[in-house]
């Protein structure tokens, strides 16, 4: 015979919990195309949480936590927002993390490209 009601709480969908793995949150922040690729940057000494380089994939991020990046792209410097439930539309993804070098760019007033004399 099947309970009524299910299980406590309804339908409401899955909270995501204040801490997620580095690799998954670069994933979900679309820092990289794959977790695997993530995880293997880690690995390699190309991330840094808060100043400190990071080799461990598992390494739990939380919101305020500063990840640098050397990803293929160049360096990044994000301060996570959110740790997102899934890797959702680029839209989605930007709202999990506040981009540090984009903000100092916009600061000194240099767009970040190179001006071609007319």
């Amino acid at each position: 015979m099947a309970r009524r009601g299910g299980r406590p709480g309804g339908d409401d969908p899955p909270q995501p919990s204040e801490a997620i793995r580095l690799d998954r949150w670069l994933f979900h922040a679309r820092a990289f195309k794959s977790r695997t690729l993530a995880a293997d940057r880690i690995a390699q000494g190309g991330v840094r949480v808060n100043g400190a380089p990071c080799r461990k994939p598992g390494h739990e991020v939380r919101p305020g936590d500063v990840v640098t990046v050397a990803a293929p792209s160049g360096v990044r410097s994000l301060r996570v927002l959110a740790p997102g439930l899934r890797r959702g539309p680029a839209a989605e993804a930007q709202a999990l993390f506040q981009d540090l070098d984009r903000d100092d760019r916009a600061r000194d007033g240099d767009g970040g490209e190179p001006v071609s004399p007319a």
